[in-house]
């Protein structure tokens, strides 16, 4: 079996400084929600004592509160900020952009739709900086998306709001996600394997934008080993943006001794 490593693959800038700035603190720290969606990073972090908590309310008065890569609504904030936390922000630029945007258009009294996964982390955040709900949509409407989404997604569901809305719109995925699923998209082989969480949103993404006939995903080296890759002849192997880059050369070498 060949494998083809697909580049860009892996860490991006937004989870390069999160976790950068997760390892320069000391002492205890709570992260609210998954610093990033990836199990691997989340149990190397529980290991060197962080604590990871659902809601501000979680976090003893005046401790460290890390904000997650995904970003937090400003009702959070106001939490942290009533409870004397110590806050520490490791929102992705590329997510905080979305967040100034979506509160821009608001304060310019716009009804602003969000392309995206409602029950998301990121989704939620960008939600807190909107305040108008209506139904139906109005006529006009200012549209933001999640940064993680299938870009070719976002471009489709743009073009069909156009068709009976008047849209202004900063809407797209990060650079990071693009490259990546341009990359995949570009795959010829016949399967691709995309190592990451399964509850991270880009990792799901890469899966969907391929076109090869079999789409494997894993999170650990136990799920790489327990991959059924009988009959592949060319595996392309890709990861999320939140999967470190010793896993995934931990991955080759195991399916290189295949």
């Amino acid at each position: 079996m060949e494998i083809v490593k697909i580049v860009p693959h892996g860490f991006c800038a937004g989870v390069i400084g999160a976790l950068k700035k997760a390892l320069s603190l000391e002492g205890t720290v709570y992260c609210l929600h998954e610093l990033v969606h990836n199990e691997i990073v989340v149990a190397d972090l529980k290991a060197r004592g962080f604590v990871f908590v659902e809601r501000v309310e979680e976090v003893p008065e005046g401790s460290t509160v890390l904000f997650s890569a995904h970003g937090v609504s400003p009702a959070v904030r106001q939490a942290a900020r009533a409870r004397n936390l110590k806050v520490v922000d490791a929102t992705c630029p590329f997510v905080q952009r979305v967040h100034d945007e979506a509160r821009r258009y608001t304060e310019q009294g716009k009804f602003v739709y969000v392309i995206g996964k409602r029950d998301h982390v990121e989704v939620q955040g960008i939600l807190g900086e909107i305040k108008n709900r209506q139904e139906p949509l109005p006529y006009r409407i200012a549209v933001v998306s999640q940064t993680t989404m299938n870009s070719d997604e976002v471009a489709a569901r743009i073009e069909e709001l156009r068709r009976t809305h008047e849209v202004e719109t900063s809407a797209q995925v990060c650079n990071a996600t693009k490259l990546r699923q341009d990359a995949v998209r570009n795959f010829t082989g016949d399967a691709l394997l995309v190592l990451g969480s399964a509850n991270s949103s880009n990792t799901r993404e890469l899966g969907e934008v391929a076109r090869c006939a079999k789409v494997f995903r894993a999170g650990t080296i136990e799920e790489v080993k327990a991959l059924d890759l009988s009959g592949v002849k060319v595996l392309g192997v890709t990861s999320g943006a939140s999967t470190p880059e010793s896993f995934y050369e931990e991955a080759i070498n195991v399916l290189a001794d295949r």
